[in-house]
């Protein structure tokens, strides 16, 4: 009946059934049916020939009616393929065909009907059932004769996804025991798949990209996964990508992108660490094929990668192509602005260069001092936007340098860097720097090289900061700064000092003034053995310091009719106290009376402001020197004439 019935749909059903009743009765090794002349070899034949039979069976059903009901037709060959699947799958299940069977008639007969029957749903579907049905240990031992059989497929097939799946299951053969990675060198599984891809992406031209690049990171990550040693099969895998890509203009296919993206992602996720990934020469070449906004997304990831990991990246080389690779970071690519970027995401970006500056590091100062160097020359090309963030990690990089090789003459830190930001609006970052810089050529006992750094922050503070919360910050900044500096000899100290004074007596409002000159008393007493300590000079500040507060005082009276808190005269007091008690001559038991005296005059005036925060201070204080009139000895002597 089954040679007799012609009628497609009605002879695949009856040749079915015969597969599913015969199959329990072969001639298999161990059933009954073994022996009397039946071997092995005619139970194969059987099902193949029912095979190739319900194969074009199955495919004559698309010439069985009108043109115009094709796509029904096709929907229902979708839906019988089990039918003629199921032979493949009772072929698997016959104990008696070993690898050798298999290799020399059983896989060379399934894939000649499969070529011949030239029919795209068939050979499709019947290239992801050999895949499916037999051992992982076949297809790798019959890899040349299973990936011959793919170019000679019609074009429409989609073997990408064939291959990827192949692909797939040997991964995971490989990943299952390491006892079986010796077959693959063997069998040279490598470079039979890279060339079958090759000739498959060759045999079909109109491929679309994305569905290269997916072959490509199918091939990718089965060499991951079976040869994590063999760099060189990465970066020819990610050259042949380069190949295929070069020539077109830059990625716009979403897919295609997300394809790429996978690409450049698999061997960071494998290796745990970016520095491998630097050694492959192809790598920058593929990133380059990104549009800018996916090639800053992977350099994100990158750099995400390094930080993950802790990695550290240490030499010269590998910074410039970890460099290379982040370029979509660090300045605008092909005319692109960072005007189009959302702020916030901008910021985020920059940080992370800023983050990533720390992470490049090595132990010989000289080749720290040649990735100072190399970073430099990158991050300068960033634009006004960019260089307030990436600068001060890149001083404070050099700083680091510095302070390592304290004692060795020369200034590492490139003056001109800073200046650069000074030209940037930033001049109040580029301020702050300058400052560091000068400390840290403090520590290294370098004079000259600390005051030209001096003298660029006052430069800057004179000529660019000119808000005036801006310029009492900085001033602070300066004070505190020179303050700790203990390398100038007396005569630049001078001028520097008076410089800073002179500065705080000119700021803006009069409560900055004072404060700032009040603070200024401190460069003139240096608490420690060697430190200045010039009496005389420190109380001409403090009385300078009283005159500005009482003028703020009067002003007061003038613009508001009362006269403004007098935190300021507190203040003051607490400056006398500090000096008086670490033994400055010039401040005595009857300066403090006098001015806590002062204080108690203007705070019972009836034109004086409350203020919340004098009060308490005020009392604060007082307590304070209760406190200390009651200590035996040395300090409660000095504080015993106060009378509080």
């Amino acid at each position: 009946m089954c040679r007799g019935v012609q009628h497609p749909i009605h002879g695949l059903f009856l040749r079915s059934y015969l597969s599913q009743v015969s199959r329990d009765k072969l001639p298999d090794i161990g059933s009954e049916y073994e022996g009397d002349g039946d071997t092995v070899m005619d139970a194969v034949e059987f099902v193949l020939q029912n095979f190739t039979e319900m194969n074009k069976l199955w495919i004559r059903m698309q010439h069985q009616g009108p043109v115009r009901v094709e796509e029904k037709l096709e929907k229902e060959r979708s839906e019988l393929r089990d039918l003629v699947g199921k032979n493949l799958h009772v072929l698997s299940q016959i104990e008696g065909i070993d690898l050798e069977m298999y290799k020399d008639n059983v896989l060379p007969r399934i894939l000649e009907q499969v070529v011949d029957c030239k029919d795209e749903l068939a050979q499709y579907y019947l290239m992801e059932c050999i895949i499916q049905v037999f051992p992982d240990e076949y297809h790798l031992q019959t890899l040349e004769t299973l990936l011959g059989a793919c170019p000679l497929l019609q074009p429409t097939v989609d073997i990408k996804t064939v291959l990827s799946q192949l692909m797939e299951r040997l991964s995971n053969y490989a990943a299952s025991s390491a006892e079986v990675l010796p077959e693959f060198l063997q069998v040279e599984a490598f470079s039979k798949l890279s060339n079958a891809i090759g000739k498959v992406i060759e045999a079909q031209v109109d491929m679309p990209i994305v569905g290269v690049i997916t072959l490509y990171v199918s091939l990718l990550t089965f060499t991951l996964h079976v040869h994590p040693d063999r760099l060189d099969y990465v970066d020819q895998v990610l050259g042949a990508c380069v190949k295929k890509l070069s020539g077109k203009a830059k990625l716009e296919d979403s897919k295609a992108t997300k394809q790429v993206v996978a690409l450049l992602s698999a061997p960071l996720e494998k290796f745990n660490e970016i520095v491998t990934a630097l050694t492959l020469s192809n790598y920058p070449r593929v990133m380059d094929h990104l549009d800018s906004e996916t090639n800053k997304v992977m350099a994100m990831v990158i750099i995400q990668s390094i930080m993950k990991n802790n990695t550290c990246v240490s030499t010269a080389d590998q910074v410039e192509v970890l460099f290379e690779l982040i370029k979509g970071l660090i300045k605008d690519l092909d005319g692109t602005h960072g005007d189009e970027l959302d702020d916030e995401d901008f910021k985020e970006e920059q940080n992370s260069v800023a983050r990533l500056i720390h992470m490049l590091y090595h132990d010989e100062p000289e080749e720290m001092l040649q990735i100072i160097c190399l970073v430099r020359k990158h991050i300068m090309t960033g634009g006004p936007k960019r260089l307030p963030f990436t600068v001060p990690s890149l001083v404070f990089s050099s700083l680091k340098l510095v302070r390592r090789l304290q004692g060795q003459d020369g200034d590492v830190v490139g003056e001109e860097t800073i200046e650069t930001l000074s030209s940037v609006p930033s001049p109040e970052l580029a301020l702050r720097l300058y400052l560091q810089c000068a400390e840290a050529a403090n520590d290294c006992d370098l004079e000259p090289v600390a005051y030209e750094f001096f003298t660029q922050a006052f430069v800057l503070y004179e000529e660019e900061v000119t808000d005036s919360k801006a310029q009492v910050t900085a001033i602070h900044l300066i004070i505190g700064t020179l303050q700790r500096m203990n390398v100038f000899g007396v005569e630049n100290r001078d001028t520097l000092t008076h410089k800073a004074t002179g500065y705080s007596a000119k700021l803006l409002k009069k409560p900055d003034q004072c404060r700032a000159v009040y603070a200024c008393s401190h460069l003139f007493w240096v608490d420690d053995q060697d430190g200045i300590k010039d009496g005389e000079r420190v109380l001409l500040c403090l009385k300078r310091s009283l005159r500005i507060a009482n003028a703020a005082q009067q002003m007061a009276n003038v613009t508001r009719g009362s006269s403004g808190p007098v935190i300021l005269f507190v203040e003051i007091l607490n400056k006398y106290l500090y000096f008086f008690e670490k033994g400055n001559p010039q401040i005595t038991s009857a300066a403090i009376q006098d001015l806590v005296e002062l204080i108690r005059t203007e705070m019972q005036s009836d034109t004086t402001t409350p203020d919340p925060a004098s009060d308490p201070f005020f009392a604060s204080t007082l307590r304070y020197i209760q406190f200390q009139k009651q200590k035996s000895g040395a300090m409660g002597e000095k504080y015993d004439p106060i009378k509080v």
